[in-house]
């Protein structure tokens, strides 16, 4: 009989260093899965459909919501969609897989609560709007207004951090992965 998996749930606002968390998180831990969300913003051109997102058009996305299909989902900024699949969710976690979560703060409170103590809800403190500002511009990848929406919804989204089961500040990369790993290897009772 397989042992049915967790999910740890990494959310912050975007430029916070979720992403980047989770895939040192991936490389040390046994039997995780990434949990690949589905969105409608334009694929980055080092992005590769089915690693990093599902890129669908609107109208798919559309679609699979009339179908129930999304375990969460939320417009992110207007017209941009994202989601996290119930399928591939549930396939991983019947193989006794435990779930990695890369998603906004509003999806990774959705989750939490429908799973419960099943999750660890992560918020990645990156160090405040100011910090958040230095790391968007740094990635070269959005417009100044885009920049500008991200930064509005950062603001929003900071408050909603003491909704998650743990703060992880992320001032540096190191520390809060190490910290990270100590905490999510007791939160699926591993070895440290």
């Amino acid at each position: 009989m397989t042992v049915p998996g967790k999910l740890i749930i990494l959310s912050a606002p975007s430029g916070s260093g979720k992403t980047t968390i989770a895939r040192r998180l991936l490389s040390v831990l046994p039997d995780m899965q990434f949990s690949v969300s589905a969105t409608t913003r334009a694929r980055r051109s080092h992005e590769e459909d089915g690693r990093d997102y599902w890129f669908l058009s609107t109208d798919r996305f559309r679609e699979l919501l009339q179908e129930n299909a999304f375990l969460e989902w939320e417009e992110v900024y207007a017209g941009i969609f994202y989601g996290t699949l119930k399928s591939s969710v549930d396939e991983c976690l019947s193989r006794g897989l435990s779930v990695v979560f890369d998603v906004d703060v509003r999806g990774g409170l959705n989750i939490k609560k429908a799973y419960g103590n099943q999750a660890l809800s992560i918020f990645v403190d990156a160090g405040g709007i100011d910090m958040l500002e230095q790391r968007l511009r740094a990635r070269k990848t959005e417009t100044e207004e885009l920049i500008r929406i991200r930064l509005r919804k950062a603001a929003e989204e900071v408050r909603l951090a003491y909704l998650f089961d743990y703060i992880q500040p992320n001032n540096n990369l190191d520390v809060a992965c190490t910290q990270l790993v100590d905490r999510i290897r007791a939160f699926l009772s591993l070895p440290l």
